[in-house]
């Protein structure tokens, strides 16, 4: 049938047009951990803009689009999360699919070994940088036309090669990165969280450090140049230039532009010295440097920014240590303090499910909370302190050694 192809094991044309995510072989049978298979008939609250039909999901709205994406349309469907037999550092998707031109479907996975310690997601069949126990799939439809892909089945299949994986850095990654203000209040990001008025979020220009809706798997802290201020927010939106331009990663993992330095944004080389010529990846004239995007309350009374402008931001799911604490508020974020009194110096605020590091704690004032009332006061960042209270760390007690 002219413009709908099925997809089904290694199909060379739509794997080289990237309608479908490569298939990875695994090792050997006896390094695989079994096959299971994704899930297609329930939607639920953290899935975005899919349907689900008679064992078959596809776009809900062809002509819609998150907040942050100037054209096409796109939804994606979050599985639940799959405990293996054994660990795994591969995970291979076999897809069947109907797939008009102008649409493609893609498969990524993440995978945890301890408690929340989540990989980025990672393109089925490529290396996850460490082994992992449980997993999770990631299945996004996109459209540039008024068709809608569908899929019928997703087939995955886990494996360990014996090939070295990557280290982490000790310290969270940090780059000096210009940020924009994204505003769009009433809009819906790509995980699907409707934008509120002085809302504490951040977008990135990949989808591999998006959290799904009401999480803070990936968060950043951002923070004024000269570290005046800062803000613990997590990344809820995809943009604002790319939509594939991890810059943060080095070249051997970076999924576009690995001739740029790491850390350099695509939308700063386009803008500054025409790299692509001077566009996205979508096509569009880069207008600003930007690599990352501020929700308005981040941008203003987080961050304390009254334009556009360079900030630090800090990566901290790129650490070795795992973040120890998700912070829980009724809504608002909490003040982030210079010391564990109610009376030190407000340096800033932690979003609400910011996942932060929590280095070390102290005893200060007795403060009521979200999760009770105690005198802990947790150290997440460099002079940063906020109560205990506001952190889900599962434990009424230090979960850190004594800063």
């Amino acid at each position: 049938m002219v413009g709908k192809v099925m997809l089904r094991r290694t199909v060379a044309a739509l794997l080289a047009a990237g309608a479908v995510t490569a298939v990875a072989t695994p090792v050997s049978a006896a390094e695989a951990s079994g096959a299971w298979r994704a899930d297609l008939s329930s939607v639920d609250g953290d899935d975005v803009n899919v349907a689900a039909s008679s064992g078959t999901l596809t776009l809900r709205d062809p002509a819609w689009r998150p907040a942050d994406q100037a054209a096409g349309s796109e939804g994606y469907l979050l599985s639940a999360e799959r405990r293996l037999p054994a660990p795994v550092n591969r995970v291979a998707a076999e897809v069947s699919a109907d797939a008009p031109q102008g649409t493609s479907v893609d498969v990524d996975v993440r995978g945890r070994s301890g408690a929340d310690d989540w990989t980025e997601w990672t393109p089925a069949g490529t290396a996850l940088p460490r082994a992992v126990s449980v997993v999770q799939t990631r299945i996004t439809l996109s459209s540039t036309t008024a068709a809608r892909p569908t899929v019928r089945d997703v087939e995955l299949t886990g494996s360990l090669s014996p090939q070295a994986n990557a280290v982490a850095a000790a310290t969270p990654l940090t780059y000096t990165i210009y940020a924009t203000r994204e505003g769009l209040a009433g809009h819906t990001t790509a995980n699907g969280h409707v934008i509120a008025s002085n809302d504490h979020f951040v977008a990135l220009p990949s989808g591999k450090a998006l959290s799904p809706k009401g999480t803070g798997n990936y968060t950043v802290r951002v923070c004024k140049t000269d570290n005046s201020r800062c803000e613990y927010a997590p990344v809820w939106d995809v943009g604002p230039w790319n939509t594939k331009d991890d810059y943060w990663n080095p070249s051997s993992v970076r999924a576009e532009y690995k001739d740029l330095p790491q850390g350099q944004p695509e939308a700063y080389a386009a803008y500054h010295n025409g790299y692509n010529g001077g566009r996205d990846d979508l096509g569009y004239k880069v207008g600003n440097p930007a690599g990352i995007d501020l929700a308005d309350g981040t941008f203003s009374s987080g961050v304390g920014l009254g334009d556009n402008g360079n900030v630090k931001v800090t990566y901290l799911w790129t650490g070795s240590a795992a973040a120890s604490g998700l912070v829980q508020t009724a809504g608002d974020p909490v003040n982030v303090r210079s010391g564990a009194h109610t009376s030190s110096s407000v340096k800033g605020l932690a979003a609400n499910y910011a996942k932060v590091n929590i280095e070390c704690y102290v005893n200060g004032d007795s403060v009521t909370g979200k999760f009770g009332t105690s005198k802990i006061w947790d150290r997440i960042g460099p002079g940063h302190y906020i109560s205990d209270t506001y952190v889900k760390t599962g434990s009424d007690g230090p979960v850190a050694p004594l800063c």
